[in-house]
């Protein structure tokens, strides 16, 4: 395996090929006859003298101005290998879908935390250099419904994970096989900004940038960290590939020399292993994706009403999205009657297609019983609901589902589980009232219990509500509750197009993941149906009025990740965190990084590079 390495410093240390300062044979004169005359015994003895100086010293030491442009020049390029390694992770998520731009991004950034000059601050500062230039081009839509600074405070919070990735990965790149504890950090440091704060931030994950690429069966395997771990391996064991081979190459033994061939057989291994197990697995995923097996085939139909205006002000349109929806479930029963549509035998519309509650609201029920009616089929209705404890100094909601009849109306439900904090509600919401005029926008709604099933029409169907649907355990709990088809109604109105893009990525993988048809029922988009290789069977446009209606089948298999994807989450995230324990035992101490760069810069200066190596390999 490769080691941490600096050729630069080699290089200006010594001109000598064979490293070991003595001169080139093909300058030394091989009869004294051969020696100039004015450099014999008879020469004077100062010139004598500096003759000798000359051919012990070899080339001259550059200077202290020559050592700062040499430095100088290595930070450089280690910040904008960072800069770039962060761009290229962001060109892997929509709309470019660049799949192999995440491997390039890691390869650039496991070559800059493993050179010897790279401290654990280092590495600290160069993730979080890395991270800013993944999240900052990430998240815009963000600053789109808030302004610029909470986008800016956001992509900040969220590159100070990759930040603590880049000073672990710095501890732990002297251990043996270091591309695999650099993918196991990775995912361990996804694993934390999944949790915290404020219950979490899954969106970025690496795996959610794969669903063009030929990595995304992993996640049928192992879920999103799996894929993620892959992903990364990937990158940091080419990476190793390529600077042992050029290192080899620039350094080739002698003739006749005993040395070993580059140090390519674990990191090729790994870059073998992942792409194995991908192929291996692909087959019975493409097979459930093109509809083989006998499983029962049903017609579900997604409606997207669209609304007048995108922005915060969705909640003032209330009526008019109802209205909305209502009026394109009537086209889509037109269409059905007379035969340019199949008959669903049930419809999904988005989360808040109807913000007025018609548990309560007379009209809003009427007008629901009437689209259902038309269409002959029950309807899952995204709603607003009062919950238990409601005041008006309180006054907490329920971001639910439900099930509304044709003949009976209101059935089943399913209350939001989680909701999203800074905008479903405000947390510590005394605190930040005093710093943002939009605190007082945040909702007060409450998450809701159950495990995500609805029964629509004698189906099972699990219901992810937009935001849950970027957590592993929403999809996983309903799948494993029985849910043999995935519904995400999803309310987009107050953010644009390219986070909705983002969004219907990350239904993909669970497509995949649970081996599950998904429908995505979209206020304004985007609405579609996914089939469970992850491919789009149907969609829609941004903002316009819409329906699907496409045949889906009913799945009950539960794939290795369904099954068992929270214990290898805890296996890698064990596995990182005793790679991490393992290394700072081993350096000793945290201050090794400062000590080896120390050394390293003194051995810039001649005699004193193999100081600096040997100081930085013991």
């Amino acid at each position: 395996m490769v080691e941490p390495t600096d050729e630069p410093a080699a290089e200006i240390a010594t001109d000598d090929p064979a490293g070991d300062g003595a001169a080139d044979p093909a300058d030394v004169p091989a009869d004294p006859a051969d020696v100039p005359a004015d450099s014999t015994d008879d020469a004077p003895a100062e010139a004598a003298a500096d003759t000798v100086t000359v051919t012990d010293a070899g080339p001259p030491r550059p200077n202290r101005l020559e050592r700062l442009g040499i430095a100088t020049a290595d930070r450089w390029a280690q910040l904008a290998a960072s800069v770039v390694a962060g761009m290229l992770l962001r060109s892997s998520f929509p709309p470019l879908n660049w799949w192999w731009a995440a491997i390039v991004a890691f390869g650039l950034l496991s070559w800059v935390l493993i050179r010897r000059e790279t401290t654990v601050a280092g590495g600290f500062g160069y993730g979080l250099l890395c991270g800013l230039a993944f999240y900052v081009p990430l998240l815009p839509w963000v600053g789109g419904l808030v302004g610029a600074l909470p986008w800016l405070i956001l992509a900040l919070m969220c590159a100070l994970f990759p930040a603590l990735f880049g000073a672990a990965a710095v501890t732990v790149r002297s251990l043996a096989g270091w591309p695999i504890w650099f993918a196991l950090l990775w995912a361990a440091q996804e694993w934390a900004k999944s949790i915290f704060p404020f219950g979490g931030f899954p969106w970025g994950a690496v795996g959610y940038g794969q669903t063009a690429g030929p990595l995304l069966p992993l996640v049928a395997l192992g879920g999103v960290p799996l894929l993620s771990t892959g992903v990364v391996l990937i990158g940091c064991a080419g990476a190793a590939l390529s600077i042992e081979i050029v290192r080899w190459l620039r350094n080739p033994p002698p003739p006749g020399a005993s040395d070993r061939p580059p140090a390519v057989l674990v990191p090729g291994l790994c870059i073998c292993l992942v792409m194995l197990t991908a192929v291996v697995v692909w087959p019975g995923v493409r097979r459930s994706g093109v509809g083989a097996g006998d499983d029962p085939s049903i017609t579900v139909a997604a409606v997207q009403g669209n609304v007048p205006r995108l922005g915060l002000d969705f909640n003032a349109q209330r009526r008019e999205v109802l209205d909305y929806h209502v009026r394109e479930t009537l086209r889509l029963a037109e269409d059905v009657t007379t035969g340019r549509a199949p008959k669903p035998l049930f419809v999904i519309w988005p989360e808040n297609a109807s913000d007025i509650d018609p548990l309560t609201n007379i009209d809003a029920a009427q007008q629901i019983t009437v689209a259902a009616q038309a269409v002959d089929a029950p309807i899952l209705v995204g709603t607003v609901r009062t919950a238990p404890g409601w005041s008006r100094d309180n006054p907490v909601a329920s971001n639910s589902v439900l099930v509304w009849d044709p003949r009976t109306g209101p059935g089943e439900s399913h209350d939001k589980r989680i909701v999203q904090p800074f905008g479903e509600y405000l947390p510590w919401r005394g605190f930040f009232r005093h710093l943002s005029g939009y605190a007082d926008r945040a909702g007060y709604f409450v998450p809701g219990r159950g495990n995500g099933v609805v029964h629509v029409a004698g189906v099972p169907v699990g219901v992810a509500t937009c935001w849950e649907v970027i957590f592993d355990r929403a999809p996983r709990q309903s799948v494993l509750a029985g849910a043999q088809i995935l519904a995400v109604p999803t309310n987009n109105a107050t953010f644009d197009e390219t986070m909705s893009d983002q969004q219907l990525a990350f239904a993909k993988v669970r497509a995949v993941e649970h081996d599950r048809y998904v429908v995505v029922a979209g206020t304004t988009g985007i609405s579609a149906v996914i089939a469970p290789d992850g491919r789009e069977l149907a969609r829609t446009d941004f903002f316009e009025p819409a329906y699907l209606d496409s045949h889906v089948r009913l799945k009950t298999t539960l794939t290795t990740a369904t099954r068992w994807g929270p214990v290898l989450q805890w296996v890698l995230l064990g596995a990182a965190v005793a790679s991490l324990l393992v290394a700072i035992r081993q350096n000793g101490n945290f201050m090794r990084g400062r000590i080896t760069r120390r050394h390293f810069k003194r051995g810039r200066t001649g005699a004193d590079a193999e100081n600096g190596r040997s100081g930085a390999d013991e």
